[in-house]
């Protein structure tokens, strides 16, 4: 059975990423640390996967990361890819914050129809990403691209993973460093019954860790699965409305 992989990539580090601030629709390039990054990961951590095509968001530090990486290729882009829209947190670290009690609710995550003043809800922004990748699995499949990548941002790839990798797990279970991120394997008969897609791998291929030395990619051992991928291509699994 044919099979797809689309490799969701997150974007090389930028001047707010380094100070630790809410940068969403900010369109702010990468910084020199981040280039050096990137070329570090691809220098002694392997190269990033091989594909046919790349999508991208249309911020810059996005466009920047995909030149890097894909330099031969043309990105297509998806304005419905791009970050978080933070409002007025927008620009501004969580010390800056600590005091603002509508950053608070906001951050507790209690209320997921809570959006940041003048910006997105979690419920509004998994809503434009999630309707934006199916679109982008659909026309894989229809175009017959085996290997696809997805230059976005973190919180993009987090509600992608949630919503649609095997094996689930949590929201922030899926956190991706700067220049790092997933394969997931597309098999048509599942995605046709229940929207999901098997997280195989990371990106690139070998381990990256960050400085708590914890490791972020211990999602996926095919020598010893938590799930059975057969359930998910079992008819008698899924009710008539998947």
């Amino acid at each position: 059975m044919k099979t797809y992989q689309i490799h969701l990539i997150r974007h090389a580090m930028t001047s707010g990423n380094l100070e630790g601030r809410y940068i969403g629709h900010t369109d702010i390039p990468l910084c020199k640390e981040g280039i050096a990054q990137l070329h570090d990961i691809m220098d002694n951590y392997g190269d990033y996967p091989q594909v046919d095509a790349v999508f991208s968001s249309p911020l810059k530090r996005c466009l920047e990361t995909a030149k890097e990486i894909y330099p031969d290729k043309e990105p297509i882009i998806l304005n419905d890819l791009i970050e978080y829209d933070f409002g007025e947190f927008e620009g501004k670290t969580a010390e800056e914050l600590q005091n603002d009690p509508d950053f608070a609710e906001w951050l507790s995550g209690s209320n997921p129809n809570k959006a940041a003043p003048f910006g997105d809800s979690q419920v509004r922004f998994n809503y434009r990403v999630c309707a934006c990748f199916e679109k982008i699995v659909d026309a894989v499949i229809r175009a017959g691209t085996k290997n696809t990548a997805v230059i976005t941002h973190g919180g993009v790839i987090m509600s992608i993973m949630t919503a649609y990798a095997l094996p689930e797990a949590p929201m922030h279970e899926w956190l991706t460093p700067n220049s790092c991120g997933y394969t997931l394997r597309i098999t048509p008969s599942i995605w046709t019954k229940c929207m999901k897609a098997e997280a195989i791998a990371e990106c690139p291929a070998q381990t990256v860790t960050v400085d708590d030395e914890r490791d972020l990619w211990d999602i996926y051992d095919p020598d010893n699965d938590e799930y059975d991928v057969e359930y998910w291509e079992n008819d008698a699994n899924f009710p008539d409305e998947h």
